[in-house]
């Protein structure tokens, strides 16, 4: 990986970094759409940091271990939805999701094929300027980010997003380029946010797989009212 001070120095460019428990955060200011793409190759795809590009300001995310382990859980409770509920998914992970004509690129923690699933299966590149975007994203910001996301993800068409600040997670669905915040999963029906929140409390003091089997438990009895 390229060290954020070694881009400074290559590309130029502003640079300011925040430190926290979950996250440590650089930025970089007036970064054009080209130097952006010079960096997504400068520090190739092995990279341990996550990008955020707002089309003037590019925000490098190194998630630290408060950070990671909700994103593990939700991971693991959207495979097991799936499987549950019998329907395909292809996990995307994190992804470069990025479009050129809005000038706007971001990498999630997690994105999830799943109403489009069929139109990826197989691929090996993606392309948004041909390619639909995930139906859901993932963003966990334990710490306030210094680039707008939400506008970041409604720019590129991304028609479900769930943001976790480490207290509570949140649904949100993309209606006529502007995030409304939902009770229920657009992707998954059955699946209320409160639903989730009660889980992710769990998470706090359950081991994962305790944690996995309660869930899939949940799950199965869930899916039984509503069939009845």
């Amino acid at each position: 990986m390229t060290h954020p001070l070694m881009l400074q120095k290559v590309f130029n460019v502003e640079m300011i970094t925040i430190s926290t428990l979950a996250e440590q955060r650089t930025v970089l200011r007036n970064i054009s759409w080209e130097t952006f793409e010079a960096i997504l190759t400068e520090t190739g795809e092995d990279r341990g940091s996550r990008f955020a590009y707002d089309g003037s300001t590019l925000e490098i995310m190194t998630p630290l271990f408060e950070h990671e382990n909700p994103k593990s859980n939700l991971g693991n409770f959207i495979v097991a939805l799936a499987e549950a509920l019998d329907i395909e998914i292809k996990s995307a992970g994190s992804t470069t999701l990025k479009r050129k004509v809005v000038k706007r690129g971001i990498e999630p923690d997690n994105c999830y094929y799943i109403q489009n699933e069929p139109a990826v299966r197989g691929r090996q590149e993606l392309d948004l300027q041909t390619d639909p975007p995930p139906d859901l994203a993932i963003e966990i910001d334990i710490t306030s980010s210094s680039v707008n996301k939400s506008g970041i993800y409604s720019a590129l068409g991304v028609p479900e997003l769930w943001r976790y600040n480490g207290q509570v997670l949140r649904f949100y669905e993309l209606i006529e380029g502007q995030y409304v915040e939902c009770q229920f999963s657009i992707a998954f029906p059955i699946l209320s946010v409160t639903d989730m929140n009660r889980f992710i409390e769990q998470s706090k003091t359950m081991g994962e797989i305790a944690l996995l089997k309660s869930f899939r438990a949940w799950l199965r009895d869930k899916i039984v009212q509503n069939r009845e």
